[in-house]
């Protein structure tokens, strides 16, 4: 009973398959994409082109051969209705309330974690004491941890880590964070929308810093001023 079970679903299984409509393999592959999809949207991609190049993965989900100008067809049926919504709710909460703070000079250490390093970060934060002036954060993963901290607290942080294993260094940094509304948790897409714009500037982020309510972006120094120029742009857009 179980076997003839089995082949009933085999059976069901292989004629949902073949049921796979041509929009919804296109739709399926340009959702898993959101560049192309937002790009389309704007007009910035040629469809002939986008078909050819997805064509492959279309035949490979329906099993068969496929004209390239019912992909074409099936792209320009696409209904952008997700993408507009998800752009409006993104504007309207991401920089609402966007105070921006920008810090400089500063670096960036990765560290693997041991036992003792838990120690070691406590003596660190105890020799900092209550100083307010410097910037300092610790992201501690799964494997290591990193600290993103002025460049004046270098002596210190290599005081109390240096038996630990440091994996990586960098100096020449800078941050800008930003305040987000409490709306920003029921929203997705927020951190995408804002790291989508520097990614089409070619700006290299370091680092993403997050709580609850503020994102900090870290980056080179030298590109602070076109990320800052970005980030502003959006607020006075919104």
């Amino acid at each position: 009973m179980k076997l003839f079970i089995l082949f009933l679903q085999n059976i069901t299984n292989s004629l949902n398959l073949n049921m796979k409509t041509i929009q919804q393999a296109v739709t399926s592959i340009i959702n898993k994409t959101p560049f192309i999809e937002e790009a389309l949207y704007d007009k910035l991609i040629n469809v002939s082109s986008l078909a050819r190049m997805i064509k492959p993965e279309v035949e490979r989900l329906l099993r068969k051969e496929i004209k390239e100008g019912a992909i074409m067809m099936a792209i320009n049926r696409l209904s952008p209705s997700s993408v507009l919504r998800v752009r409006k709710n993104v504007r309207k909460i991401a920089l609402a309330s966007g105070d921006f703070i920008v810090r400089s000079d500063l670096i960036d250490c990765t560290f693997k974690n041991s036992t003792s390093l838990l120690k070691n970060i406590t003596q660190l934060l105890t020799d900092l004491g209550e100083s307010t002036d410097n910037f300092f954060t610790i992201s501690q993963g799964v494997y290591e941890t990193n600290i993103v901290a002025s460049s004046n607290l270098k002596d210190k942080i290599e005081k109390h880590f240096e038996e630990e294993v440091k994996l990586w260094f960098l100096e020449d940094l800078a941050s800008v964070t930003i305040k987000l509304p409490k709306t920003n948790l029921e929203q997705s897409g927020i951190y995408y929308f804002i790291l989508k714009q520097l990614a089409w500037a070619d700006i290299a982020v370091q680092e993403v810093i997050s709580t609850t309510h503020e994102m900090t972006i870290v980056v080179k120094e030298v590109d602070i001023n076109e990320a800052f120029a970005i980030l502003m742009d959006m607020k006075l857009k919104n």
